[in-house]
C-alpha cells in the first residue's frame, strides 16, 4: 500500500519498507552509541576517594633483573606515557636477548634476580652480581655497533640498540657463566612504539601507547598489600609482594583484599592519573624468592592463585596494568584515589 502526496512523492509503507526504516534507526544508535562510548571511554572522574597510600616504588632497569638500589628515601620518580624515571633513568629501558635476539628473563634464568644496580651519576648505572666486578653502563657512551637489534617482547616485535661487547660479557659471564651468548639492548625511543600485546587486545580501555619500554603489558603495575597479605594466608610459606615486580605498592587504609578489580581510576599524589587497563595475569616468575633466586619447590604462589583467581584467564590474575592519562611526580607515602561513584 501506498499513499501519495502530491504528484511526484510517494512513501513506501510496505512491510518490507518498515522494518528496513527499524533496522536504520536501529543502526543509527548503535552508531551513536559507539561514538559515545569512544568519546566517553577516558573521560576523568570530577570526585575522588582516598583508598590508602604508596608503601613501596619499584623500579627497574633491566627487564627481570632487580629493583634498582635509591639511598634517599623519599625520591620522587617522574611518570609520563613511557614509563617511570628518576633523574633519568627509565624503568625497563634494558633488556638481556640471546644469540638469536630472543628475550632472556628470569622465568629460565631466576639468578638474573640478583643482578643488582645503583644510579652513579645522570646517565651512568652501576651493575654488579657476586663474584664479577661492577660493570659501569653510561647511557651517553654506549659502545654500539650502529645497528639495530630486532627482537620482541611476547611475540611483539621492536628494534632496539645494541650496547656493546664489554656490556655483554659481562651479562654473558653472570647469567650463563661464559663469556658471550647474551646481549643488553636498549631501548631508544622517546614514545611507546611497540604494538599492544595480542593478549589484551580484548581490553576496552587498554591504548597501544600503553605498551610501555620492553614491560610485559603496560608501562605501569599496581600491587594491592591487602591482597598480597589475604594470599599469605592461604600459604605456607608467605610470599613478598617484590616477586610480583609491580611499579606501585599500595597500603590500603581499610583492608579490603582485591578491590583493585573493580578500580576503573587512580590518582597517585597531587597529578598522576592511571586507567586501570587490565588485571595482570601471572606466569611462573612469582615463585621465584627474589632474595634467594631458589624458585619454590611446591609451585607457589602461583599454585594456589590459581585455585581461587583464574576467572575466565589461563592463568591466575593479582595485580591491576595501569595507563597513564596525566602525567606527574610520585613518591612513597602519596595518597592513593580511586574514582568516586
Amino acid at each position: 500500500m501506498a499513499t501519495s502526496i502530491g504528484n511526484s512523492s510517494t512513501f513506501d509503507l510496505s512491510p518490507k519498507a518498515l522494518i528496513g526504516v527499524g533496522v536504520g534507526l536501529v543502526a543509527a544508535g548503535g552508531a551513536s552509541y559507539l561514538l559515545y562510548r569512544h568519546l566517553t571511554r577516558d573521560v576523568m572522574p570530577q570526585k575522588w576517594r582516598r583508598v590508602g597510600t604508596i608503601q613501596r616504588i619499584h623500579f627497574f632497569p633491566v627487564k627481570s633483573c632487580a629493583p634498582m638500589e635509591i639511598s634517599k628515601p623519599s625520591v620522587e620518580f617522574d611518570c609520563d606515557v613511557l614509563s617511570m624515571s628518576f633523574e633519568g633513568i627509565r624503568d625497563r629501558t634494558l633488556m638481556v636477548v640471546n644469540d638469536k635476539n630472543e628475550m632472556i628473563t628470569a622465568r629460565v634464568y631466576p639468578h638474573m634476580t640478583q643482578i643488582r644496580s645503583k644510579k652513579v651519576s645522570a646517565s651512568k648505572l652501576l651493575f654488579s652480581y657476586e663474584g664479577l666486578p661492577d660493570l659501569e653502563l653510561d647511557f651517553e657512551q654506549l659502545e654500539s655497533s650502529g645497528k639495530d637489534v630486532n627482537t620482541s617482547v611476547w611475540g611483539v616485535p621492536v628494534d632496539v640498540m645494541p650496547c656493546g661487547d664489554r656490556i655483554n660479557t659481562w651479562f654473558s659471564q653472570a647469567i650463563l657463566k661464559k663469556d658471550s651468548g647474551l646481549k643488553l639492548v636498549h631501548y631508544p625511543y622517546p614514545k611507546p612504539v611497540r604494538s599492544t600485546n595480542p593478549r589484551l587486545k580484548h581490553m576496552p580501555f587498554l591504548r597501544q601507547e600503553d605498551s610501555g619500554t620492553f614491560n610485559d603489558a603496560t608501562s605501569f603495575m599496581l600491587m594491592n598489600l591487602s591482597s598480597v597479605a589475604d594470599l599469605n594466608t592461604r600459604l605456607k610459606n608467605p610470599v613478598d609482594a617484590l616477586q610480583f615486580r609491580g611499579n606501585f605498592e599500595l597500603k590500603m587504609d581499610v583492608d579490603e583484599p582485591y578491590a583493585e578489580d573493580n578500580w576503573q581510576w587512580l590518582r597517585i599524589g597531587d597529578d598522576a592519573v592511571f586507567r586501570s587497563v587490565a588485571p595482570c595475569t601471572r606466569c611462573i616468575l612469582p615463585n621465584i624468592n627474589p632474595k634467594t633466586a631458589e624458585r619454590d619447590i611446591d609451585g607457589e604462589p602461583l599454585k594456589t592463585l590459581r585455585s581461587y583467581r583464574l576467572f575466565n584467564f589461563s592463568s591466575p590474575a593479582l595485580g591491576v596494568h595501569l595507563g597513564l592519562r596525566l602525567p606527574g611526580k610520585v613518591k612513597a607515602n602519596d595518597v592513593v584515589y580511586v574514582e568516586d561513584k
